[in-house]
């Protein structure tokens, strides 16, 4: 008798076991989602994520929910990627350079005026180039499913307007803690000081430093042009996010779920990316609206920066990123021009 106890006592064990073991998985055979990312809900993020939501739910009938967790609740990029990794977040989007420590191949993309615009980095992002920065996720337990917008750096400055290589002598400005990017900007004669985001723009008001560069949904929303006079459309970056995950989620899914899942965000990655330029758009309106200088850089003086900037750092991002990755990478750039 008290055998049998025990054996029934295994028996409830192995089940509450492979019930937790299927997080996912609700009662009545709901598959649930778990979603974190790091920003707003009115971000071009966060209304991407809201997207894939609504549409992946009404593809499925309800049999496939999502639940959204934005803001950080769940921490920050690294955070969520290895809370990923584990299994306790099941998508998510983050900073391709945040993503680089844990797959250094996304480290070509620290790389300065290489596209020409949007359908130029969607091509080399959604062809060799980009598989072949999202394939060794698959080693850390996480699926690369894509990319979504983050959009193009902006220089900002209060010290003068910026047209050439020429104008940057002597700017102070706010790099992060990246030997790339210093040694970058140290090539077209500026002093990048590597700062914590979260003290830049009393950085700025304050004068400590005399300029930055990030995205205009950035610079707006931080509100940098209430303390720049200067915003120089450089688009000398692009910063995307990586859609990834849960590898051992991914191949759970039946063929049907599979379908659901990545036609929703083939949707959603549209409408992120539509809702990306939209905010640019708005942004640099804003700034303009606001009184301040905004200059456009010609291609030839994007030229001179370029040759300038990537002179400096070829040779560090083909370490850190490994040759191969680097060749495809700068091949693909060029040919998909």
């Amino acid at each position: 008798m008290k055998k049998l106890m025990v054996i029934a006592v295994i028996f409830i064990a192995v089940g509450l076991v492979a019930a937790f073991g299927e997080g996912q998985q609700e009662a009545g055979g709901v598959k649930n989602i778990k979603v974190g990312h790091g920003l707003p809900e009115d971000t071009g993020l966060g209304e991407g994520f809201t997207k894939f939501k609504e549409v992946l739910e009404a593809k499925s009938n309800g049999a496939m929910k999502v639940e959204i967790y934005p803001n950080g609740q769940l921490g920050g990029d690294r955070e969520l990627t290895e809370s990923l990794q584990l299994g306790n977040v099941d998508l998510t989007a983050v900073s391709a350079t945040n993503l680089a420590p844990f797959a250094k191949e996304f480290y070509v993309l620290d790389t300065f005026f290489m596209f020409d615009d949007r359908p130029h980095v969607y091509r080399v992002l959604e062809g060799k180039a980009g598989d072949a920065m999202l394939a060794p996720l698959e080693e850390k337990n996480m699926m690369g499913l894509g990319f979504w917008e983050n959009g193009f750096r902006h220089l900002t400055n209060s010290k003068r307007p910026v047209k050439t290589t020429d104008d940057m002598g002597g700017i102070k400005m706010r790099v992060a803690e990246n030997p790339v990017q210093i040694a970058a900007w140290e090539a077209v004669g500026a002093g990048p000081t590597p700062m914590a985001w979260g003290e830049l723009f009393t950085a700025l008001q304050q004068g400590t430093l005399d300029g930055q560069e990030c995205t205009m949904e950035n610079i707006v929303k931080m509100k940098f042009y209430e303390v720049q006079e200067n915003i120089s459309l450089t688009g000398h970056k692009y910063s995307p996010y990586v859609v990834i995950m849960n590898l051992e989620l991914f191949n759970s899914f039946s063929d049907q779920e599979s379908e659901w899942v990545l036609s929703a965000l083939e949707e959603a990655t549209a409408y992120q990316r539509e809702v990306a330029k939209e905010l640019e758009e708005e942004g640099l309106q804003i700034v303009k609206d606001a009184g301040n200088t905004v200059i456009e850089v010609t291609p030839e003086a994007k030229a001179e920066f370029r040759s300038s900037m990537m002179g400096a750092v070829n040779d560090m991002v083909k370490d850190k990123a490994g040759a191969e990755m680097y060749k495809i990478y700068m091949d693909e750039v060029e040919a998909l021009r």
